[in-house]
């Protein structure tokens, strides 16, 4: 398995790097670098950037107004905006809803909501989780009777992310209630902006806005906003999933973020030395290190077996699992190697605007709520006790 770049991707990754030079605001890189939240009007200028590019999709085919991309250059943009510390992009209607529409979707459907995507016209938000339905989403309850027309949507979603600024919602929901549980599910567009639709905070453990919850009350979605079949959304859930986990192996944000490790250990002193040469503390590195240089290599074979036409099964929990690992274990030896300034809580300097000035050194604010908020990794997506349970019975048949 050739697991090197070719000519072609080699230029498109230098074309990527002088993009991302001339383009991303060193102000803005830095804020991402330091872990400092962003307001949507930053996320939206940068993705409006992206746009105007033509590589705010650029894995969607050309006819649909990406760049038609490979897997493997796909790969080279991920790990190189990761390197730059650009924004990340909302995922939820690129990188999640977009590849079902392109594949389930009607063509009315493709014509309408793909343009809205690429244009900004949409902020998209999951609702997938619900009390009692995390990894087992078979389990949903939120309901959609037919009405006409319409359906009528009752019931609640949790851990939405970023649903304080999303107009819209692609959401399970259940139709039936006979035969299996997954038969009953399906796939619905919702508008967010309805009297029926209430979005309630929640603060996690950093102290930030970041996920919250969706009521809905009888809220109403038009029946064609039903992707697919009606009570075949498992399938379509599953299709949407891969595609999450796969993205999940976060090699160039592990990359990014042992950058900022080693930029800590050689300022953080110990006995008055920098804290790198501690040799228990270097060796902690170094194996992280070694980990992040072998998921490197996995990933390089899964993306080169899908670009020889392979389509990713077990391997996408199998870069899940170890993607999300390796993340926590280097976020958590950065909380490590700050000592006594990782205690602080400090809110005024992570928000969006804020001059404010940090206890400790300028990346100190960050790194306790980047750990904080990195514990989430392993669950959501799929916990990792899920994905080894599928690992186990697609590739060892037990």
């Amino acid at each position: 398995m050739d697991l090197t770049f070719s000519a072609e991707d080699e230029a498109l990754r230098q074309e990527v790097r002088k993009f991302l030079a001339e383009t991303l605001p060193p102000d803005l890189a830095q804020r991402v670098r330091l872990g400092k939240h962003l307001s949507k009007g930053e996320t939206e200028a940068w993705q409006a950037a992206l746009s105007a590019r033509g590589w705010l999709a650029p894995h969607w085919p050309k006819e649909h107004g990406g760049q038609g991309w490979s897997v493997t250059q796909r790969y080279i943009w991920d790990y190189e905006k990761s390197l730059a510390h650009a924004p990340p992009t909302v995922a939820f209607g690129l990188n999640m809803l977009a590849p079902v529409l392109i594949k389930f979707g009607t063509e009315a459907q493709k014509a309408y909501w793909l343009p809205r995507m690429l244009n900004g016209d949409d902020w998209w938000c999951q609702g997938y989780s619900e009390p009692g339905a995390g990894s087992d989403l078979a389990a949903v309850k939120t309901t959609a009777v037919r009405d006409g027309d319409e359906y009528v949507i009752n019931g609640q979603k949790t851990w939405t992310s970023l649903g304080q600024h999303a107009n819209m919602i692609f959401c399970l929901v259940r139709t039936a209630n006979t035969g299996k549980r997954q038969e009953g599910i399906s796939f619905v567009l919702v508008d967010m902006d309805q009297p029926g639709v209430e979005v309630r905070p929640i603060i996690t453990l950093d102290g930030d806005h970041e996920v919250n919850e969706v009521f809905f009350t009888d809220a109403r979605a038009p029946v064609a906003n039903l992707i697919g079949e009606e009570n075949q959304g498992w399938t379509y859930a599953k299709y949407l999933l891969t595609y999450e986990r796969t993205s999940m192996a976060m090699v160039g944000a592990s990359v990014a973020a042992l950058g900022l490790l080693k930029d800590v250990a050689r300022t953080e002193t110990k006995g008055g030395r920098p804290l790198a040469e501690d040799p228990f503390f270097a060796a902690r590195i170094a194996r992280a290190e070694i980990e992040l240089e072998n998921l490197k290599t996995t990933t390089l074979r899964v993306v080169a077996a899908a670009a020889a036409g392979g389509a990713p099964g077990a391997e996408s929990s199998m870069l899940k699992v170890k993607g999300t690992e390796v993340h926590q274990e280097i976020r958590s030896l950065t909380r490590r190697a700050l000592g006594p300034y990782a205690l602080p809580y400090q809110p005024e300097s992570l928000a969006p605007g804020s001059n404010a000035e940090p206890v400790g050194p300028d990346y100190a604010p960050g790194v306790t709520p980047a750990y904080l908020n990195s514990r989430k990794l392993t669950i959501y997506g799929g916990s990792n006790e899920v994905q080894r349970n599928i690992i186990t019975k697609a590739i060892l048949k037990l």
